[in-house]
């Protein structure tokens, strides 16, 4: 566990869970692209599922330009939570079970990207990051898409993480209780591409092979 970058990001509970290494932070949101964004709406805590993608030692997400979420985003400071369950723990009493996890959060104040060719420059490594060479194939982005989207850049500056990856931690005077014990992992996988309605048959017939290569979490 590094040393937290502020106060705020300073686990109170179960810190040896914890870490603040810039890398690890990094590859976390690399591999947990949904998050949650915890904001306040007209004075009510509100939490927004979206996207997130990261660029250097920045976090990035999109929304409509005219969205609630954008502009209490960029009013106050926000919280943005990732996270990825990986197995459910049985243990020997119902308070010792848990899940194994791993979960990023990171707080500050975004900033909307204004110049149109680095929004662009971002939604491009936003698609690259999920599809590597998708973007290439698509309809250009019209002027008018390009206003209607907003995108948002939060630094990587006041970030930690939590990782669970262990077993039970069932005490000593319970390991002879007769039940099962013991961990189920959570498998992640990617179906069967189904094409869109109207799509080519010379398409549909032929996948590109980054949806095969897709993996996430």
């Amino acid at each position: 566990m590094t040393k937290a970058p502020t106060d705020r990001t300073r686990l109170r509970r179960m810190h040896e869970k914890g870490a603040h290494d810039p890398a690890l932070i990094a590859a976390l949101v690399d591999a947990l692209p949904l998050a949650h964004i915890g904001h306040l709406v007209e004075g009510m805590p509100m939490v927004t599922p979206t996207l997130i993608w990261r660029m250097g030692r920045r976090v990035l997400w999109h929304g409509s330009s005219a969205s609630r979420m954008v502009r209490a985003a960029l009013a106050a400071p926000v919280c943005l939570t990732a996270s990825g369950l990986d197995a459910m723990v049985l243990a020997r009493s119902g308070l010792e079970h848990s899940v194994n996890y791993r979960s990023v959060m990171v707080m500050g104040q975004p900033q909307a990207l204004r110049d149109p060719t680095e929004k662009e420059d971002a939604l491009r490594a936003m698609m690259e990051h999920l599809f590597p060479g998708r973007w290439q194939a698509l309809r250009p982005m019209t002027a008018q898409e390009l206003k209607a989207t907003a995108v948002l850049a939060l630094p990587l500056d006041e970030a930690s993480a939590k990782i669970d990856a262990s077993g039970p931690a069932d005490p000593a005077e319970d390991l002879d209780w007769p039940v099962w014990a013991g961990t189920l992992p959570l498998l992640r996988a990617t179906g069967t591409p189904q094409p869109a309605p109207g799509l080519a048959a010379a398409l549909a017939a032929d996948p590109p092979a980054y949806l095969s290569a897709f993996r996430f979490g």
